[in-house]
């Protein structure tokens, strides 16, 4: 008899994950949530209170950087990441985060270990206020060697339509104000690895120059910017948000920039994190690739008025956020590189 458990799939041991996450989920519900996890089909009430609600989705992954928690056995920050790549997207136009899903997709499916994953998903939707209300996951024997697996997520956030934030009302002699990143979150991992190597060994060795060993530099989850995001939508004019992912400064700003616009940058005026000097040494790299690859130590940039820079630099200092004027707009178009202006 060829049945599916023996075709690679034990489906009890998706029973025993959903047990085991089940209460890590509710943990993250508010009053819009309708039920819970296990049904076909996650229900979410649409917050009142808005006079023109607009729904806001993003999806993403942690790419290659799942590589590092696989190779060092450390599976318990891989989901802030996870949500961090979702809701730092759509926290940029100015989005409140409502809920989330996840999926997973394994070899042979290890419940202990899923289950550390998805409560790492569940803390970090708590942390942003968003409501972990379903997911998938998929054992796919075959597709996937049998200790690895690949984690997605999808998250849909509220805005009302005369309050989102595009980028549309950037202009010229606004100022540019990025927040500080917790290291490299969860681009550019192909080159890290390139760089870095995946042996456990020399991965787990202290590096004095990053006051940790490289393994956990690396594995520096995504630091969550919705609630100093919203914070400072509400309280400055906000002009636009960019999150600074695949593609760095070179791709991500130009994407908040209307049409003739350039983004003029002074790479003095913020601290370049310790990991980032160790890639651009093993790499050789000049400026123009690595800011076109890594945040190299900028998370999310803010246009607002020039006239109130300092104001919200101030606040996000206040808030507990690393934050610097870090240029200017000016005529022209996409980014321009300077130092010590």
């Amino acid at each position: 008899m060829i049945d599916y458990k023996s075709a690679g799939v034990d489906v009890t041991r998706g029973y025993k994950l959903v047990d085991l996450i089940k209460k890590s989920a509710a943990d993250t519900y508010d009053e819009n949530v309708l039920s819970g996890l296990g049904s076909f089909g996650g229900f979410y009430a649409v917050p009142k209170g808005l006079s023109e609600p607009v729904l806001v989705s993003g999806t993403d992954g942690v790419g290659t950087k799942l590589r590092y928690a696989i190779v060092l056995d450390k599976h318990d920050t891989i989901g802030t990441d996870c949500v961090a790549m979702c809701v730092n997207d759509i926290v940029c136009q100015g989005a409140k985060p409502l809920f989330f899903l996840d999926y997973v997709a394994c070899g042979k499916l290890d419940p202990e270990k899923m289950a550390v994953v998805v409560r790492g998903v569940a803390s970090a939707c708590k942390q942003v206020g968003c409501a972990l209300i379903g997911g998938e996951t998929a054992e796919m024997p075959g597709m996937y060697p049998e200790d690895e697996y690949d984690l997605a997520g999808f998250a849909v956030g509220i805005a009302d339509k005369s309050r989102i934030i595009n980028g549309s009302a950037v202009k010229e002699g606004d100022a540019l104000v990025g927040l500080g990143s917790s290291g490299v979150h969860s681009n550019g991992f192909s080159l890290v690895r390139k760089l870095l190597g995946e042996d456990r060994k020399e991965l787990e060795k202290y590096d004095p120059s990053l006051g940790m060993t490289v393994g956990e530099a690396v594995l520096t989850p995504t630091k969550l910017y919705v609630s100093i995001a919203l914070a400072l939508a509400e309280k400055f004019d906000v002009h636009g948000i960019a999150h600074i992912t695949g593609g760095g400064f070179i791709e991500n700003i130009p994407r908040i920039m209307p049409d003739g616009l350039c983004a003029e940058v002074d790479l003095d005026s913020f601290p370049r994190l310790p990991i980032f000097d160790l890639l651009a040494a093993k790499s050789g790299l000049g400026d123009d690739k690595l800011y076109n690859t890594f945040n190299m130590g900028i998370g999310m940039v803010f246009a607002v008025p020039a006239d109130q820079a300092e104001e919200v630099v101030s606040y996000a200092v206040k808030s507990g956020e690393s934050a610097y004027i870090m240029g200017k707009v000016t005529a022209g178009k996409g980014v321009k590189l300077v130092r010590g202006k």
